[in-house]
């Protein structure tokens, strides 16, 4: 039996980190996100975008893992090798916050779908009742984890695969129920819904395709515990093209079984009145026991890997040292207290939101885009050095190629996010800059370059504008 020092991870375990990651909460509640703004037509554009950029961006980090090895935990690592540490810090803290946000959103789904069938105790997910269960499980999962990253991985495989069988189970019920004339006329828009062009319809779908592909990194931050290197690409690739296969299936069967004003009327998640739609109640109850494990396994996915982003971050310097302890299961336990007690802070705040559900969604997918955005540019600054090509210069032209579309997909997709929610971001990252403080003074390092000054203060302009617009009503939460 392998000692907690030698234990690594096989491909398979990557890959399960990967679509453990990926398959959680959003797979579940696509049918009325893309009901509420587009028919299959626009769909169907709209995942053509959204698998094309994610693609491109996985090939990036697929072969950012080829060219430099030496780099682990490799998100906020590959922009801090391409941009300098400030932004390496911003890419590390993005990522680390929007995690927590997803955990967040991950709870407040689970009361939600509970609140299906127990309406009055657990409502939208944001009750009192649904806030305790919430903060109960959060720390159950704390202390499991604290027992070690290898039980808890394999764990994640098991719920894995348990959570794949009821998304399967009713893509297949939905595709032998398929009404062709249903879904023609649904096509293009369908009955009873508001005039939206189609652009402005493809737009409605991006944060969301941007949430459910949240996830496909998952093996290239777990890199150092890999068995082979290659593996941390060739996992991220597998679980790509598996779970898009997925995501696409559970967006437009739907539109084949029901109206699309009925689609965007159901309560989340949303799959589970699709499938009662062809199959009765008992389809509602079958799909919201696999949104629990779907939920709970991919909590215990993020769970790991806030932490160890954290923990990587404080080992290279770019977080306070306090964050790079491990207790003696290799688990980075200050790491994963910080995580757990801002995920609890969140949670309590979804009292007081409008809509916790869909806030806490698209401000994970917005987090996430900065990270996204400077691996992507990282890659097309290595392929121009030409370093790690030096065995196969043949691969940079299309390496470069990969990596310009991530770019300017990422960059679209800040666009498409709206200028409320970025903003919003800035508004934590700017307080969340006192850790990079922290971190430069414990090494008695200079705090800013000039042109991280810049930055800095591009941040700091951004934070007061976001705030303006919570103080005056302009912004909802």
């Amino acid at each position: 039996m392998a000692t907690p020092t030698t234990q690594k991870l096989s491909l398979f375990a990557l890959t399960a980190m990967v679509v453990g990651s990926m398959v959680g909460a959003g797979i579940f509640n696509l049918p009325s996100r893309f009901g509420t703004a587009t028919g299959p037509f626009g769909a169907i554009i709209a995942w053509l975008i959204a698998g094309t950029g994610m693609y491109m961006l996985a090939r990036v980090f697929q072969s950012l893992a080829e060219r430099r090895p030496d780099i682990d935990s490799g998100v906020f690592a590959y922009a801090k090798a391409g941009f300098g540490d400030y932004m390496g810090f911003l890419s590390a803290f993005g990522y680390w916050l929007g995690s927590c946000l997803g955990n967040v959103f991950y709870w407040v789904l689970i009361g939600s779908t509970l609140g299906r069938f127990f309406p009055e105790v657990f409502g939208d997910g944001s009750t009192i009742v649904a806030i305790v269960v919430s903060l109960l499980g959060i720390w159950t999962f704390h202390f499991l984890i604290l027992r070690g990253v290898e039980q808890a991985t394999f764990i994640n495989m098991v719920v894995t695969i348990a959570k794949i069988v009821p998304l399967v189970v009713a893509i297949l019920l939905m595709v032998f129920a398929f009404n062709f004339q249903q879904f023609s006329e649904n096509f293009f828009g369908g009955l009873d819904m508001p005039e939206k062009s189609l652009i402005a319809q493809i737009r409605d779908t991006m944060l969301i395709t941007v949430f459910v592909f949240l996830g496909i990194e998952g093996a290239s931050v777990y890199s150092r515990f890999a068995k082979e290197r290659a593996d941390v690409g060739r996992a991220t690739i597998l679980g790509f093209v598996a779970v898009t296969g997925l995501m696409v299936a559970v967006t437009l069967l739907p539109y084949a079984n029901m109206a699309r004003a009925d689609i965007a009327a159901m309560q989340q998640p949303s799959l589970a009145g699709a499938l009662e739609a062809v199959v009765g109640p008992w389809g509602a109850v079958f799909i919201s026991i696999g949104v629990l494990v779907s939920v709970l396994g991919a909590y215990l996915a993020w769970s790991l890997i806030c932490a160890e982003v954290l923990y990587a971050a404080a080992k290279s310097s770019d977080m306070p040292k306090l964050f790079a302890t491990q207790n003696g299961n290799r688990v980075p336990a200050n790491a994963l207290w910080a995580t757990n007690i801002v995920v609890s802070l969140f949670i309590i705040s979804t009292y007081w939101s409008a809509d916790a559900f869909n806030f806490m969604l698209d401000m994970t997918s917005v987090t996430s885009l900065l990270p996204y955005l400077l691996v992507a540019g990282y890659g097309v600054l290595l392929a121009r050095s030409g370093n790690g090509y030096e065995d196969v210069p043949q691969a940079r032209v299309r390496d470069m190629i990969f990596a310009s579309i991530a770019v300017i997909y990422t960059l679209f997709m800040f666009i498409a996010a709206g200028l409320q929610f970025v903003l919003m971001v800035m508004v934590l990252f700017v307080p969340g800059t006192l850790l990079y403080v922290w971190a430069r003074r414990e090494q008695g390092k200079l705090l800013f370059t000039p042109v991280e000054w810049i930055i800095f203060g591009i941040t700091v302009a951004g934070c007061v504008a976001g705030l303006a617009g919570l103080l005056t009503g302009y912004f909802q939460i």
